[in-house]
This record gives structure tokens, C-alpha cells and sequence, in this order.
């Protein structure tokens, strides 16, 4: 599966658009949170484990301010406060879709 399209629906909301039809609106608040880099959710290197950081609480935090693709697999979001790190899969954001049909998946 493949994003198609990517918009924001309204100020607090991305639509993507899928290449099997389907369409995902998930709240920024939800991306920014299930953000996958290392800062956010830790990592392990060496048999040496790294906690994550805090929770966002900068201003912008949850504001998307720019999108950029990632070869054909992903998409690097950039964040009103500057948090740009993170590299969202096609897989892991159909995995955040709220939808019933993708969180019965």
C-alpha cells in the first residue's frame, strides 16, 4: 500500500489517501504522539537501551508545518516546534489510521 495523497483535512486533521481506495483521517495529535524516531521511542544500540523523551510540550508541538517524502516507503513530517526526525512508513501510518476497519487489522 502507497499514499496516494496527503492533505490536511482541516487544522487538526491529515487526510491520506491510499492506493487500495481507502482514505485516513488521523489527528495530528495522534501522529505527532505515535511519532517513530528515536528521541520519541527510544532505541537500542549495543545492548545499550535509551529512554524516550517527554511528551511534546513545546509550542507547535502538534502542528504539522511541512511533509516531505522518504524514497517510495515513508514520509519525514516536520512539526511546528521543530521536531522533524521522525520517518512514518506507509506501514506504521495505516497502523495509526482510527478507523474500525484498520483497528480490527
Amino acid at each position: 500500500m502507497i499514499v496516494i495523497h496527503l492533505s490536511l483535512a482541516d487544522s487538526e486533521t491529515v487526510l491520506i489517501k491510499w492506493d487500495d481506495g481507502h482514505e485516513s483521517r488521523i489527528p495530528l495529535r495522534t501522529l505527532r504522539d505515535a511519532c517513530p524516531c528515536a528521541g520519541c521511542k527510544g532505541e537500542t544500540v549495543l545492548l545499550h537501551s535509551y529512554a524516550p523523551v517527554d511528551h511534546p510540550t513545546a509550542p507547535g508541538a502538534y502542528t504539522l508545518s511541512g511533509a516531505h517524502p522518504v524514497g517510495s516507503y515513508a514520509l519525514q513530517l516536520r512539526w511546528g516546534d521543530g521536531h522533524e526526525t521522525g520517518i512514518y512508513t506507509w506501514d506504521h501510518l495505516r497502523s495509526v489510521c482510527p478507523c474500525a476497519d484498520c483497528q480490527r487489522r
